[in-house]
């Protein structure tokens, strides 16, 4: 057992000599060696693809190199693990997440329309150069190339607060694991992530498939058929206790569940009340279409989900929405601690009602309208439900299955995988049309009727229109990796 734990790739890159004991990753996974072993065979599977082949070239005598590295990059999980637990991810993933989509999908059908009319030049402007106008951002271009320099400086500043001051000082050190992040974000993450067939692929692999089709009753066998008939016209003594025992046995295991059931909502319904409320402090809200750089953007606060530039069709729309189910501004009353309670629901509401342009249809705005009169009922318990329910979801297991998941995908044989080749576009044009002809299996069947109207697949053609451009995906990519970036260094922010 030691010898083969001894034998392991990150032993054997990692440590020096390779007997010694693999300290803790993390501070809190000290009881979840499955974790610290994941953590470090990925570390190991890194510095091997991207640092080793060049500095074998150097020498082959250093062994310190890589163990070195590797105490550094321990150092910044350990840095990073208070400021993932102290970090506002309901903030994030109700209220950010959704208003930075609404705005993506808003801003890109502006720009669609302005395609071949004078705010393009009679069309010589193209739609990704029209969409940045509504989207500047220092780190793309307007043809959607990333800027290395602006995610260099942002990692060699998060280096900076991570690192010991002993190894942020040398440059070297620095640099070689900033050029490293900054090889699997810029060239493999972020170019797959804004494709528009990979995001097809997402949504497609995580949709409820429908039950297999049941076997026909016709091709069962014929004297089977038949002696099941002549059992079922027996009537006896036996078959009447039978039944009855069979109908006591399942009511009672009805039973038994919908107590189990009820104590369970019970005890998490007291969980929920006696935890606080998510409270976000009352400041101006930033507008998010002009997307300011990362240094110039607020820790953490709400965005506004009404900001936006453009006057068109679809900005009338989403206005008419948003003034039933969001408010154009936030209400700024102040309270004991200065602070409010922010109603997570709203935003994805106003989120779906944009994608499937809801105010276009009565059944779909009516049902739009009538799910925020419910929530707004219950935002108190909402709001403490959704962050009760995101922090039981937290644990060292999903944080394991995420670790191994990145390392099957960036390391499948061991080594980075070469790029594989994009789906023909006949092949891309099939996943779009399984996505279009997807059907809703269960409540999805009742309420898909009402919400995608009478022809479901032009309104889901239009649903996912918005992601269609790799460069405007791109926006949408790095804007979300800024709100994640201030709200885990805000210290860049000011």
């Amino acid at each position: 057992m030691s010898s083969a734990r001894h034998s392991t790739l990150a032993q054997r890159l990692l440590f020096h000599p390779s007997s010694t004991p693999s300290p803790p990753a993390l501070l809190a996974s000290t009881a979840n060696p499955e974790l610290n072993g994941e953590l470090y065979d990925f570390i190991a599977l890194a510095l091997r693809a991207y640092v080793n082949p060049w500095w074998t070239k150097i020498t082959r005598h250093d062994k310190q190199f890589l163990p070195h590295i590797t105490v550094i990059l321990t150092h910044v999980f350990r840095q990073l693990e208070p400021r993932l637990a102290d970090a506002d991810l309901p903030l994030l993933l109700f209220n950010d997440l959704p208003i930075l989509l609404t705005q993506h999908f808003r801003d890109y059908r502006n720009a669609a329309a302005k395609v071949s009319t004078s705010y393009a030049n009679g069309g010589a402007i193209q739609l990704p150069s029209l969409f940045h106008q509504l989207q500047p951002h220092m780190a793309v271009t307007p043809d959607g190339t990333l800027s290395d320099e602006y995610f260099r400086q942002i990692f060699d500043h998060i280096l900076k607060l991570s690192m010991p001051e002993e190894d942020s000082c040398p440059e070297t050190q620095r640099t070689i694991i900033r050029e490293v992040l900054l090889k699997v974000l810029l060239r493999d993450v972020i170019p797959k992530l804004s494709q528009p067939w990979f995001i097809t692929k997402i949504i497609l692999d995580n949709l409820p498939q429908p039950a297999g089709p049941k076997a026909d009753p016709s091709l069962e066998d014929t004297p089977t058929r038949a002696s099941r008939s002549s059992q079922s016209n027996m009537f006896s003594f036996h078959t009447i206790i039978v039944f009855f025992l069979s109908a006591i046995q399942s009511v009672s295991g009805f039973a038994l569940a919908l107590i189990h059931a009820s104590k369970r909502a019970r005890q998490t319904i007291s969980e929920v009340n006696l935890s606080p409320p998510l409270r976000i402090p009352s400041r101006p809200l930033p507008n998010t279409t002009s997307a300011p750089p990362l240094h110039t953007l607020p820790p953490s606060p709400p965005l506004s989900p009404t900001s936006s530039k453009t006057s068109s069709a679809s900005s009338s729309r989403l206005s008419r929405a948003a003034a039933a189910i969001s408010p154009d501004t936030v209400h700024h009353e102040q309270e004991s601690d200065d602070a409010y309670d922010y109603d997570f629901i709203k935003p994805s509401l106003v989120m779906i009602s944009e994608i499937f342009t809801t105010e276009d249809r009565l059944a779909a705005s009516t049902l739009i309208h009538l799910s925020s009169g419910i929530s707004a009922a219950f935002s108190p318990f909402l709001n403490r439900l959704l962050p009760y329910l995101l922090v039981s979801a937290r644990s060292s297991q999903t944080v394991t299955g995420i670790v191994r998941a990145a390392k099957r995908t960036l390391f499948p044989n061991g080594y980075p995988a070469p790029a594989p080749p994009d789906p023909t576009p006949e092949e891309q044009a099939a996943m779009r049309a399984r996505l279009l002809s997807y059907q809703p299996t269960g409540a999805g069947s009742l309420l898909s009727p009402l919400l995608l109207g009478a022809d479901p697949e032009t309104t889901l053609a239009n649903g996912i229109e918005p992601l269609s451009s790799q460069a405007c995906n791109i926006h949408l990519i790095v804007l979300i990796l800024d709100r994640i970036i201030s709200l885990l260094f805000p210290e860049l922010c000011n």
